[in-house]
């Protein structure tokens, strides 16, 4: 295996994505959780630009950095009662282990086999051939052959969502 720029970029953000991740499921403070989430969703936003899809990239730290991790955030430091130090093992601990490690290895084995097993036919396919772009993506979205209904059944669950949120945080007077 050669190393080039490309690989060693994919290694940092791999590594970035990774050690917010495992901070994030071993912060025992709440706070310090949220920042390795951020940081690890900065990871991800930087594989995403290394697939060629700046826009997923862009919606990665808009969406997910920009609101739902500082809606995290503000949560936490709302609610003080839920950032008290907790007991980082407990009795299941054991399984848990056993469990993500199965886990691990079988997304692992999931991964790697279609990428790199014998006969991947999507070896020689550069990266713009097999990703749709920006345009490819908004017509499956309108087209009435192909995305539409999910669309529109996820536009109705949003705004359901919405009334909802507003319903419950309406005054009651």
């Amino acid at each position: 295996m050669e190393f080039n720029i490309h690989s060693i970029v994919f290694l940092i953000f791999s590594v970035i994505t990774l050690g917010g991740g495992l901070g994030t499921v071993t912060s025992r403070n709440l706070i310090h959780g949220a920042v390795y989430l951020i940081v690890s969703l900065f990871g991800v936003a930087g594989l995403f630009i290394l697939l060629s899809a700046p826009f997923l990239a862009a919606i990665q730290v808009l969406v997910y950095i920009g609101a739902i991790a500082i809606l995290i955030i503000f949560a936490v430091m709302l609610t003080r009662s839920m950032t008290r130090m907790t007991e980082i093992y407990n009795r299941q601990w054991s399984l848990s282990l056993v469990v993500s490690a199965l886990l691990f290895v079988l997304l692992l084995v999931g991964i790697i086999l279609p990428v790199w097993g014998p006969g991947t036919a999507n070896a020689a396919l550069q990266p713009s051939e097999l990703v749709a772009t920006t345009v490819d993506l908004g017509v499956a979205f309108v087209d009435g052959n192909q995305f539409v209904l999910p669309f529109e059944v996820a536009s109705l669950l949003l705004t359901a969502a919405m009334i909802g949120a507003i319903v419950i945080a309406r005054d009651r007077d």
